[in-house]
Parts: C-alpha cells; sequence; structure tokens
C-alpha cells in the first residue's frame, strides 16, 4: 500500500521476519526501512529520500500515524513494528539461527553497551563487530571495508533518518550480501541511555507524547504530525470525493477514524 505516495508492505510480524530470513538466505541481502509519519513528511519534501524509501525490499510500519492513515484509506495493517521492537526480535532470531550481527553508529561506546545488552538477552548471539563511525562520506571506505571483514548477516544503523538510509542505499552493493535496516534511536533505548515509554503508552500510540515530554527540544520535529493527519485527512477526502462518483453509496472509513486520529496523533 501507498501512505502519501511512500510504500509500507502490509505483512504481519510473522511474515516480517519470515520475509528478512528469506534475505538472508538467499545470500542476496537487502534494505529494510521501517516507515513512520516523520518519514512519510520529509519524503514528501525530500525527492530521494522518499525515492531510497521506496526503492527498499522491505518497508514496514513504525508509528501508530501509519495504522490509522491505512484505516482511512480503508485497509487494516497487520502489524505495526517499531524498529527498536524489530531490532530486538531480530537479535533472538539471529541466536536462534546462528546469524550474526553488526552494530554500526551512536555515540561512541554505546553500541559496545547494546552488544552487550543483546549477548547478555539472547543466548548464542554472534556479534561481528560494533562501531561508532559516522555517516559522513569521508569515512565511508574505512567504514565499508570494516563490516566485509567482519561479514555479519544483519546490519543496524544508528544514524538517524534520513542520513542513515542513505548510507545503507550508498554502501550497500558495495558490502557483502548483508540485511541493512536503520534503527534510529534504538541503540540508546536498548543500551538504557533513554527511558522508553511505559507500555500502556505504547499501546495506546502515546510513545511520541512521552519522548515529548522526556525531550522537549524534538518539538520541531513533533511538528511533522499535525502536518501528517492534514494530509492524510486531506488525500482520504479526496479519494472520497473520487470514488462517491463511482459508489456513491460506499461508506467512507474517515468518520470511523477522526476520533481515534486525534486522540493519538494530535
Amino acid at each position: 500500500m501507498l501512505i502519501l505516495g511512500v510504500r509500507v508492505d502490509n505483512l504481519s510480524r510473522e511474515e516480517a521476519l519470515d520475509r528478512i530470513e528469506i534475505l538472508i538466505s538467499g545470500k542476496t541481502g537487502g534494505h529494510v526501512v521501517t516507515v513512520n509519519p516523520e518519514f512519510v513528511v520529509q519524503a514528501r519534501s525530500d525527492s530521494k529520500f522518499m525515492d531510497v524509501l521506496n526503492r527498499a525490499d522491505l518497508a514496514l510500519a513504525d508509528g501508530v500515524g501509519i495504522t490509522y492513515a491505512a484505516k482511512l484509506a480503508g485497509e487494516t495493517l497487520k502489524a505495526r513494528m517499531p524498529g527498536v521492537d524489530l531490532l530486538q526480535e531480530l537479535a533472538r532470531v539471529a541466536a536462534q539461527r546462528g546469524y550474526s550481527i553488526f552494530l554500526l553508529g551512536g555515540a561512541p561506546g554505546v553500541a559496545e553497551e547494546v552488544a552487550n545488552v543483546l549477548v547478555s538477552s539472547y543466548e548464542n548471539l554472534q556479534v561481528a563487530g560494533t562501531y561508532a563511525g559516522s555517516p559522513d562520506q569521508a569515512e565511508e571506505d574505512i567504514i565499508v571495508s570494516m563490516i566485509r571483514r567482519a561479514s555479519p548477516d544483519l546490519l543496524f544503523v544508528a544514524y538517524g533518518a534520513p542520513n542513515q538510509d542513505f548510507w545503507v542505499h550508498r554502501n550497500l552493493d558495495r558490502l557483502k550480501p548483508v540485511v541493512a535496516m536503520g534503527v534510529g534511536g534504538s541503540f540508546d533505548y536498548i543500551s538504557g541511555r533513554a527511558k522508553r515509554a511505559p507500555s500502556w503508552m505504547i499501546q495506546l500510540g502515546l510513545e511520541w507524547l512521552f519522548r515529548l515530554v522526556r525531550e522537549p527540544w524534538r518539538w520541531r520535529r513533533m511538528l511533522r504530525l499535525p502536518v501528517f493527519a492534514y494530509l492524510v485527512i486531506i488525500d482520504a477526502l479526496r479519494r472520497r470525493s473520487t470514488s462517491s462518483r463511482t459508489s456513491p453509496r460506499k461508506r467512507s472509513p474517515i468518520s470511523r477514524t477522526l476520533q481515534d486520529w486525534y486522540r493519538d496523533e494530535s
């Protein structure tokens, strides 16, 4: 499906994990992105970012806003997969299947802390390497050489969007077959340097509010949420108008969704 022009693959958690394992076992490698409302708004004003997201091998839904946008389009997403949850789930699978992982990015020392947490949580997990580095193109050859020597099956890149996604897009073909995924601030959460919202807030789609209260300097980024809501509603109304000319009795899902939308994303 497309959310304001950005592709999102409607997969269950199990289907997503199976798809990633196919990429690993097929020795083809691939780029996995987790799409949230901020990504969509930024991509609409950055055609290069839009292209990177839409050319990814797998685009998964991250953010409750994507769920409600799908509802307004008349579809139901099978699952929402925040990057930090998917990273930990893939670490579990890697430990079970014998895959190795590489942790790239974060502040100096954070990737090593994350490796220690994951190894403690998932017995037999193989960490092929860790490195902070930066998304600066001047450092790419060094980092690519390091990852090629380590030859991991999974590469998690924590440079923040869109830098991490541009980095993967530029360098994936130069790496040995690897499944690479941008994970934003996931390293900070897993290492304990940042606190994640309580489970009840996550379930209600209020994790963004928790982050804003704890990190008020993020307010400029959070402005993308109401922009996203506005764009999605306008798009839904446009499609409703178009469909009403051909199927005037078909009921739009807009009225069923707006109340939930404003509760969770306004």
